[in-house]
């Protein structure tokens, strides 16, 4: 019996605390438990180091979760199903060594992907491809640089041609082909030729549009979208798996030598893709492999992306594939001593030491200049055995004009700019197609967990096995004739985290343990005139230990009692999810880890000469219904019985992404109901439902215990006495 449980076995305490009218607390008034939450939130400028495993073993299930963690984040778990591309390639221009055509296709369907192939004119059997993803600036792929800026570079040694260095887009495809490699290199959302969704949308959005902020046919940055796991940066992620589709399905590239290369956003691309697609064999992140700041833009940030990680850690998921990197004068200038290292050790763990480099360019301002592609260019020779003469040279050459690279034209007309309808219904395509998908795995309980169930542990961030280690810090008891009551901390050890708890230890312990969660926290055990809830008082004269809790910002939490009706947020004037939510846990998310810190102390705490109980299970009121529910979603086996009220609710009703019951993904994995179905047919008493829904009936109907499902549609003012009957049994 976990020390929690026993600590009171002496048969005589003595009562000294509150009067009875009073609450119990942990803490004297006006303190606050000494919880790392309480501290600002983490923002993209914070500091992101990265740690190597001891062991190969130990890197593959942290490389695992971190590569799962990327595609939940980015709305691609399950992977959307891929719709016809419909590629189209015209106006090609030939020049002596190399060829470039125009191109575009369909990643998602009416979503164009735009942009220029380039060939070497004479392959000699398969080539390699080379995608190239360009990064913040603007117009890229189309643009030129100007003369004063131009002068500058040449001067300072960035660039070396006064022709060439009008484009340093063209000049990386242009001189790769000539090295022999097919390159496509597209554009970002809203760049180039990518105009569908404006620029205000992707890159500068800052106020919200609540015009789009509805339950359906929703918008970006809606509470809908990041509900449904919907971003500017899982559409650029996608775009980039469609590119890769797209260029491996011609005949000349060998699939064997597939690389991306890009810098600043397009390193944040780089680094994405070659993380979650293991199609890329050599990748090359320029300027933003860092501890430093993460990516300063909408189109690079997505809830869920960043927490616990960083992007060191996501060029890790290459290893041990080759992988370059670059420095400069920014974000990016200590990670010789700080990421480098780490990433190196990695490599070397994994067997492959030579197969990281560092191209340093410390003495320049951001970049993807010629001397930064030229570390781009040997290391690809190298690594594709291309046979060029080392190191390899970037030549001059005659950029093209706008006119002869933008792809649309009079036969290729171009589609309707800034289409908010189309955002929708990109979005709603989305959404309809991940919900088949998902809907279609329930059928098996088994591939059901390893979507939905695995999903969950992304969304919430810890699991059971997880939920660290913690310590049981006794503050007040009472002797209350029937049995002990007692106040006190669990102290998470592992994350610094500190519960109030409140513990009814009947002196005839049954060995079972309700844990009672409600919306106000441990407050919640009692009615108005301080005396137990006759419920609980009901469970605990039948012998079974009744543990309340104040969750994250309930009770104790919160010095003036008043408990949040708006989530906290970093100190961004952007007024978008991700800006927090891709950096920390929401707070129904730390919620579900105060829940499991509970029940893994109670289940798994060693107590010399004392059991652990035979059985525990919770029942969860008001706003702590949900996240009970989520709780056993990732604690599979764990929870004996559970009783909810759910009120109904579900994460697709908010509309305001600070509402302390948010949870970016909620809505995606089928809601609240099918999160629950996570755990097939384990013991479920359930409230505040209309009707049981399918998802849940389904598994409860593959029992052949009648008890497993229990479906309460009585009096409101009952529920918590017949679920108390019920946890009895």
């Amino acid at each position: 019996m976990p020390q929690l449980l026993s600590a009171l076995l002496p048969a005589l305490l003595l009562a000294t605390g509150a009067a009875a009218a009073d609450l119990p607390r942990a803490l004297p008034a006006g303190t606050l438990p000494a919880d790392t939450r309480l501290q600002p939130p983490k923002d993209l400028n914070g500091y992101f180091p990265f740690n190597p495993p001891k062991s190969k073993e130990e890197w593959d299930r942290r490389a695992d979760f971190v590569r799962r963690r990327i595609l939940v984040s980015q709305g691609l778990w399950p992977l959307p199903t891929k719709s016809p591309l419909n590629p189209v390639l015209h106006g090609k221009v030939e020049r002596e060594e190399y060829t470039v055509e125009k191109g575009y296709f369909e990643s998602v369907p009416g979503l164009f992907v735009t942009g220029n192939l380039y060939r070497p004119r004479n392959p000699q059997g398969k080539v390699p491809v080379v995608l190239f993803a360009h990064g913040h600036w603007q117009d890229a792929r189309l643009s030129e640089e100007t003369e004063e800026n131009l002068r500058k570079e040449i001067a300072s040694g960035a660039e070396r041609f006064e022709r060439g260095g009008r484009s340093r887009f063209q000049s990386m495809c242009v001189q790769l082909a000539r090295m022999g490699c097919v390159v496509w290199q597209w554009d970002m959302l809203s760049d180039s030729d990518a105009k569908q969704i404006g620029r205000d949308v992707i890159h500068t959005y800052g106020k919200p549009r609540p015009e789009l902020n509805t339950l359906e046919n929703w918008g970006l940055y809606s509470a809908q979208a990041e509900a449904n796991l919907q971003s500017v940066m899982g559409l650029q992620t996608w775009n980039a798996v469609r590119s890769l589709d797209f260029v491996l399905g011609l005949p000349e590239v060998d699939p064997a030598r597939v690389a991306i290369t890009g810098a600043s956003g397009g390193g944040t691309q780089t680094m994405l893709l070659a993380a979650i697609d293991p199609r890329v064999t050599l990748s090359f992140p320029a300027v933003m492999v860092s501890t430093a700041m993460q990516g300063g833009c909408t189109c690079e940030n997505s809830s869920l992306l960043r927490i616990d990680t960083g992007n060191v850690e996501f060029a890790a998921l290459f290893a041990p594939k080759p992988q370059g990197m670059t420095t400069a004068d920014d974000w990016t200038k200590e990670m010789a001593t700080k990421g480098f290292p780490e990433l190196k050790q990695l490599y070397a763990t994994l067997g492959a030491p030579n197969n990281v480099m560092l191209h340093r360019g410390e003495h320049f301002p951001h970049n993807y200049n010629a001397v930064a592609r030229a570390g781009f260019y040997n290391w690809l020779n190298q690594h594709f055995q291309l046979g060029q003469k080392s190191p390899v040279i970037e030549r001059d050459f005659e950029p093209l004009p706008r006119e002869q690279l933008t792809v649309w034209d009079a036969q290729h007309p171009a589609p309707k700019a800034n289409d908010v309808e189309l955002e929708k219904r990109v979005l709603r395509w989305l959404a309809d197609d991940s919900r088949q998908q998902l809907t279609q795995s329930a059928a098996a309980l088994g591939d059901y967990r390893k979507t939905v169930g695995a999903a969950a542990e992304v969304l919430v961030g810890r699991t059971f096995a997880s939920a660290g280690t913690s310590e049981w810090d006794l503050k007040n008891k009472q002797d209350l004739g029937t049995h002990v009551e007692m106040t006190g901390l669990l102290k998470n050890k592992t994350y610094g985290e500190e519960l109030p708890i409140l513990c009814l230890y009947p002196k005839n312990w049954n060995n079972r343990v309700v844990l009672w969660l409600t919306g106000t926290g441990k407050a919640g055990l009692f009615q108005a005139d301080g005396k137990l809830l006759p419920a609980v008082q009901s469970l605990v004269d039948g012998g079974t230990t009744v543990v309340g809790a104040d969750l994250l910002f309930q009770g104790e939490f919160v010095a003036d009692g008043q408990a949040p009706t708006q989530t906290r947020v970093v100190n961004n004037p952007r007024q978008v999810a991700a800006y927090t939510h891709g950096y920390n846990p929401t707070l129904f998310a730390q919620r579900v880890h105060d829940v499991l810190s509970l029940l893994r102390y109670v289940k798994t705490a060693e107590v010399p000469g004392h059991p652990h109980p035979e059985r525990v299970s919770i029942a969860a009121w008001g706003a702590a219904g949900p996240v009970a529910a989520v709780a056993r979603s990732v604690a599979v086996g764990q929870v004996d019985r559970l009783a909810v009220d759910t009120q109904g609710f579900r994460f697709g009703k908010l509309l305001d992404y600070r509402d302390p019951q948010f949870l970016p993904g909620g809505a995606k994995y089928l809601d609240l109901p099918g999160l629950l179905a996570v755990n097939g047919s384990e013991r479920l008493w359930l409230a505040g439902e209309a009707r049981v829904p399918d998802l849940i009936a389904r598994r409860h109907a593959e029992s052949s215990d009648k008890e497993t499902l229990v479906h309460y549609t009585g009096e409101p003012g009952q529920q918590a006495a017949q679920a108390a009957t019920w946890l009895a049994r």
